[in-house]
């Protein structure tokens, strides 16, 4: 399969990836971003290979969602790291390249290196950091054990926490390995020198928290989880809203500028609604408000009547309107609404479409394409893309 030019903001930046699970994603990040990326097995093949789902539900090494989804964009090759011509190999292709990521036990590859070259950037991604323990982690032990898991869930603390899916824990810790390693190679241009990179996945998830951590360090203060919002260390107002079609939004901010209020009154009003909503003359009254913050609800009971009277404004009309009609109507007059999608339902949104958002690889092997989600950043002079499907198990050995 022929490799796809790069025009990304990293084009003609080599990394080397030695397959993982926890530092997957970021390759596939660095390598959204233009950099050409290869990615190491061993001989057999890495066990995420297996990982479902997989492909019309047909398992194979060559058909797992999860390695689609962490490797589009890399090249593949196969190397034994403990066999002494593997080691000679691996050693060669360092020499030639500007990055290294891996996340085996600490000290495994740099063993297998012999020494870092002088201008590469090694990035090591561990549970606990080179100098922590070394125990066997999941994306789930590493958001509970990190602290997200604290503040996800419910307003009802009979239900347990939930972990955010994705493997966000692993994820979290991968953007923190890819914004390390750019300010590395930043550093390099001035210097001439390489670096090497410990990346903690359990500190990136618990610097992650929001001011869960700082409010307990500061404070000595707990947050609690709530449904749709943030972990507050008091119950706060809900935010989400059952729309007329049986669909839900989320509408956390509401309105607090005067300008907010009028364009809300009005669109009540537009759709025949101002004589049927019985706070429609206290939203009217913010019209003359210049804002109103967290504080003002507690000391100024007009602003709070206001701010209650904007919130009862979208209730009502989420009883009338479809969800969608109600999200884009908000969005649409400064008010910030997310309609609560399934991932299927992101890609179709006729805004993402018309930002590119969804991109269509090839797959030769299955005869069609594939959707894909492509790269959340546009670069006007260097375009970001997902350049084309994952590795099959050591298609690139000619190559290198």
């Amino acid at each position: 399969m022929a490799a796809a030019t790069s025009t990304g903001p990293l084009a003609g930046v080599r990394v080397l990836e030695v397959a993982g699970e926890i530092s997957a994603f970021a390759g596939r990040l660095l390598s959204d971003l233009g950099a050409e990326v290869t990615l190491i097995e061993p001989p057999g093949g890495h066990p995420t290979r297996l990982y479902g789902p997989f492909a019309e539900d047909e398992p194979g090494p060559e058909r797992s969602l999860w390695w689609w989804h962490h490797h589009a964009g890399k090249q593949g090759i196969t190397l034994d790291l403990a066999d002494p011509a593997g080691r000679q190999r691996f050693r060669a292709l360092a020499a030639g390249a500007d990055v290294l990521i891996e996340c085996e036990d600490p000290g495994v590859v740099a063993a297998a290196l012999g020494g870092r070259p002088e201008r590469l950037i090694h990035v090591a991604l561990t549970a606990f950091g080179q100098d922590g323990p070394s125990h066997p982690v999941t994306d789930l032990t590493v958001l509970a054990g990190g602290g997200p898991v604290w503040s996800c869930g419910y307003d009802d603390h009979s239900i347990p926490p939930v972990r955010g899916g994705g493997g966000q824990g692993f994820n979290t810790a991968c953007h923190y390995a890819v914004m390390a390693t750019m300010t590395a190679l930043l550093a390099r241009e001035g210097t001439g020198r390489g670096q090497f990179i410990d990346v903690n996945v359990h500190a990136a998830a618990n610097v992650t928290t929001e001011f869960a951590s700082y409010s307990w360090l500061a404070a000595r203060q707990t947050v609690q989880r709530q449904t749709g919002r943030h972990a507050a260390q008091r119950r706060t107002q809900p935010t989400q809203m059952l729309c007329a079609d049986g669909r839900w939004i989320n509408n956390a901010a509401a309105a607090r500028r005067g300008y907010e209020f009028a364009s809300l009154a009005d669109w009540v009003a537009e759709l025949g609604y101002a004589d049927e909503f019985d706070e429609y003359g206290v939203l009217e009254l913010g019209r003359d408000i210049d804002f109103i913050s967290l504080a003002d609800l507690d000391e100024d009971p007009l602003k709070g009547e206001v701010f209650g009277a904007a919130r009862a404004a979208i209730e009502f009309l989420a009883a009338r309107l479809a969800a969608y009609d109600l999200f884009q109507g908000l969005q649409s007059r400064g008010l910030p609404a997310g309609i609560v999608y399934s991932p299927e339902e992101v890609l179709a949104d006729p805004h993402f479409v018309a930002r590119g958002f969804p991109v269509e690889i090839e797959h030769e092997d299955l005869g069609r394409t594939v959707t894909y989600s492509g790269a959340p950043i546009r670069f006007t002079a260097s375009p970001a893309a997902v350049r084309r499907r994952a590795p099959h198990l050591g298609e690139h050995d000619v190559d290198q």
